[in-house]
């Protein structure tokens, strides 16, 4: 999202909070492709997309605590694990799923520049919204993980309880975007604000949503929410 906002609008001020890592894989990328490539000749003989044997399994986890540059989490669950299957850690990838053969053909693209003329800060919250509380250019692009919804895959779990998410909304204004899914209550939340109108009711009146149904699998699909308001009541 801030690459985006930055490349569409290159004059103004994009500030990307890192607070879970991502930078650190950008930078990785080429350990990335390294991992990808070992992992893609010891499965290439075997049918994609179905379970791999537990003799090739046992390889595949002897490759992942030996291997000697950056593991990306993510992008190794993508290639061996089930979908939407999500590992909390190494060791949690290594010891806990079955593995299968979805490993990706292809190498990465590079992405040195992909943050260019963005700023990169990783803070809390509730340390950098108050930095531009009162400016009214500042639009808030907010997708923190929600109450009510699996946490494991956020690398800081648990860090985000019910009053961290009631601390977080009583520093949001318009204009804001947040990100938010079927699988959390965000939705319910906001017409509760306002249909009471409780503190700070004002900055969530009429907002608006985008919705796109997601299907992860046969039996897993859920709806994806933009929530936005740009003008104040």
């Amino acid at each position: 999202m801030a690459h985006t906002a930055k490349q569409v609008l290159p004059k103004a001020r994009v500030i990307y909070n890192d607070f879970d890592g991502y930078t650190e894989r950008l930078q990785n990328i080429n350990d990335t492709n390294q991992l990808r490539k070992i992992i893609f000749d010891l499965t290439r003989d075997y049918p994609r997309n179905q379970k791999l044997p537990e003799t090739l399994k046992k390889t595949i986890q002897t490759t992942l605590q030996t291997f000697g540059g950056y593991i990306d989490l993510d992008c190794v669950a993508s290639w061996i694990l089930f979908s939407s299957r999500q590992p909390t850690d190494l060791h949690d990838l290594i010891y806990n799923h079955t593995y299968f053969n979805n490993v990706r053909l292809s190498d990465y693209p590079s992405a040195d520049d992909y943050l260019d003329g963005v700023e990169v800060v990783s803070k809390s919250y509730h340390e950098l919204l108050p930095e531009f509380q009162d400016n009214s250019n500042a639009l808030l692009v907010l997708d923190p993980p929600y109450v009510s919804t699996a946490q494991g895959a956020y690398r800081k779990a648990g860090y985000f309880g019910m009053v961290e998410f009631l601390r977080l909304m009583r520093l949001v204004r318009p204009p804001f975007v947040f990100f938010s899914s079927t699988r959390s209550e965000l939705l319910d939340y906001l017409d509760l604000i306002v249909n009471e109108k409780a503190e700070g009711w004002q900055n969530l009146q009429d907002y608006q949503k985008i919705s796109v149904h997601i299907t992860m699998n046969k039996t897993a699909h859920y709806e994806d929410n933009m929530i936005y308001k740009f003008q104040a009541a």
